[in-house]
């Protein structure tokens, strides 16, 4: 897995998350002490994120820190998109 791929997957794990509890980038930012910009260039896999930031997230979203990193429920949505993307280019 490429670095980049890594980040969207990482990213798009984020949002689902945050969005599950309901939760805007601005009320995370503000829960987590990061600013909303920060939360949204994660989830736009625009900016890397630490271990210990991680772990503050996990702690705001109430999940594991493991869950964070469990690609399995956005990573098959990637590899189609990246699947149908390739399609369309070859046509």
């Amino acid at each position: 897995m490429k670095d980049r791929e890594f980040n969207v997957l990482f990213g798009k794990k984020l949002r689902l998350l945050r969005m599950s509890k309901g939760l805007s980038q601005e009320e995370l930012g503000f829960l987590s002490g990061m600013h909303r910009t920060y939360i949204g260039q994660i989830e736009r896999a625009e900016k890397n994120i630490t271990i210990a930031n991680a772990y503050r997230l996990s702690k705001i979203l109430e999940v594991d820190i493991r869950e964070l990193f469990d690609f399995s429920d956005v990573y098959k949505e990637n590899s189609e998109k990246k699947s149908k993307d390739t399609k369309e280019l070859k046509k």
